[in-house]
């Protein structure tokens, strides 16, 4: 469309001029019987010769502005994002224009060297003057078209729609090269403190995990085999044999290498850019989800792998912040795992969430320990909910999350957990589930009066659920609706604890 405006529009004023000295100004004999079109295309042979060769120069100059155009600015992204170049050589419409402007060179070329002294070729002259304006007026849409081909969202839009391309083609290593260019884009851009462009980059990658998803039912035997092209990989090279037969045998290796690149991307985000490990923990739980809803066992183990590791690599970090948003989606993750039926892996997911839970609380990072104990007092109340199988099975893993202190700083790690614990317990009176909020009783029989005083204090104070700073879970831990709080007395009665009355 803009070629044609343009096109248009030149062509307009050029007529109107012309019409005008035809008509007007009297630059030629109007009388002799020839319409404006004749005498316009009433070449003379003599006066032709320096305008056909021009025509040919002037599109060889809009054929050397184009390119070096072009050029730099390709050059200038290909140093950001790899592939570039390679993308840019295979787009038809790139490789369009340049062939335009090359065979309209050619035929000026020749053009010039037709015209004799009582020859015009008339119609060849049109076509040279007719491929000429086109391609004067096709320079600047085709540098917009350049400039938007080049820019990072569509770049990695790009390459997305090539890596499930080959991957429905059955064509492994072109479907890893560009899981490692999307993966090469997201770095750049975290050295580059780039986030659109890197979150851009993580959501490409779980859409294509999640297309793939649809499409692995129908993929053929040869598809799961590890051949050389992968072996050779960087990320698998350093495998053991046993491990890639493992990855052949439980068809994988596509989500491995996935989520591979996002522990990688996560572990050099960690201290750079936090916000994109949050959305890897987000997108990591989409493709647990997509997991789950079609009963892939084998793909929701290696989701909690990976979502266990990204828990190891922050606790490593001291990173409390990240660890707080991580287990947000650890525990959305195993909520959808109880909603689908997959109660075994929520269970197994909650024991690793435990095992977190211990290790935090080792290493004197309190507030994690304590983020645990609400996420699992979370899940036990929606499992609860949802009378799912292993409720009692979960329930005896939190119990478990609670130790003996070791410091006086971990006092504040011990209260949140025993909070949390409370919590759940005025949960299960006022669910009528009074078996359960015995047990939780039992389990703190031992506790001395004074933290179960500090403890129903802290409780009783907490009026909002909406807690006072930005976050993404919203709800504050502590808070409990009215008819829930009005089980505490209840509950520390069990414990021989009055009411303050």
């Amino acid at each position: 469309m803009p070629v044609a405006v343009l096109a248009t529009f030149a062509l307009l004023v050029f007529a109107g001029f012309y019409a005008l000295d035809y008509f007007v100004t009297g630059g030629g004999e109007a009388g002799e019987g020839a319409s404006a079109l004749e005498r316009y295309i009433s070449f003379d042979p003599d006066k032709l010769t320096d305008a056909v060769s021009a025509l040919a120069g002037i599109v060889a100059a809009v054929l050397g502005i184009v390119i070096t155009v072009v050029s730099i600015v390709v050059q200038l992204s290909a140093d950001r994002y790899t592939g570039v170049a390679t993308m840019f050589l295979r787009d038809r419409i790139n490789i369009g224009v340049m062939a335009y402007y090359v065979v309209a060179c050619v035929c000026g070329v020749w053009l010039s060297m037709s015209l004799q002294d009582d020859f015009v070729p008339r119609a060849a002259v049109i076509a040279m003057m007719t491929m000429t304006t086109a391609g004067l007026v096709l320079m600047l849409p085709y540098f917009a078209y350049v400039f938007w081909f080049l820019e990072p969202g569509n770049i990695v839009a790009r390459i997305s729609r090539d890596t499930v391309r080959f991957a429905s083609a059955g064509e492994q290593a072109p479907t890893l090269n560009a899981m490692e260019e999307l993966s090469d884009i997201t770095s750049n851009s975290i050295s580059g403190k780039d986030k659109i462009i890197a979150s851009r980059a993580i959501d490409a990658l779980k859409d294509f995990t999640l297309e793939y998803l649809e499409m692995k039912a129908r993929a053929g035997d040869p598809w799961f085999k590890i051949g050389k092209d992968i072996a050779e990989n960087p990320d698998f090279v350093a495998m053991d044999r046993e491990s890639l037969r493992d990855l052949e045998d439980r068809k994988t290796w596509v989500e491995w290498k996935v989520l591979r690149q996002y522990l990688g991307i996560y572990n050099e985000a960690l201290a750079a850019m936090p916000d994109v490990n949050y959305l890897i923990a987000i997108d990591t739980r989409y493709i647990g989800e997509a997991a789950a809803q079609r009963g892939d066992t084998e793909l929701i183990e290696l989701v909690f792998r990976y979502m266990n590791s990204y828990l190891r690599a922050t606790l490593n970090a001291r990173n409390v912040r990240t660890a707080y948003n991580v287990l947000n989606q650890y525990r959305l993750l195993i909520e959808a795992m109880l909603r689908m039926g997959q109660a075994d892996p929520a269970l197994q997911g909650v024991e690793y969430m435990n095992y977190y839970g211990h290790v935090s609380y080792d290493m004197k990072l309190t507030f994690v320990t304590e983020t645990v104990a609400y996420d699992l007092s979370a899940l036990c109340q929606y499992a609860h909910e949802r009378e799912a199988p292993v409720q009692q099975s979960i329930l005896d893993q939190f119990l478990l999350l609670d130790q003996p202190l070791q410091v006086k700083s971990q006092e504040q790690g011990l209260l949140g957990v025993r909070k949390a614990q409370v919590k759940l317990a005025a949960y299960y009176l006022k669910a009528g589930d009074e078996k359960r909020a015995r047990m939780i009783a039992d389990d703190m029989k031992d506790e001395p009066s004074d933290r179960l005083e500090a403890i129903r204090g802290e409780l009783e104070r907490v009026q909002s659920k909406d807690f006072w700073e930005i976050i993404d879970r919203g709800r504050n831990f502590e808070f409990m609706p009215a008819d829930q709080r009005e089980q505490m007395p209840t509950f520390f009665g069990w414990l021989n604890l009055d009411d303050g009355s």
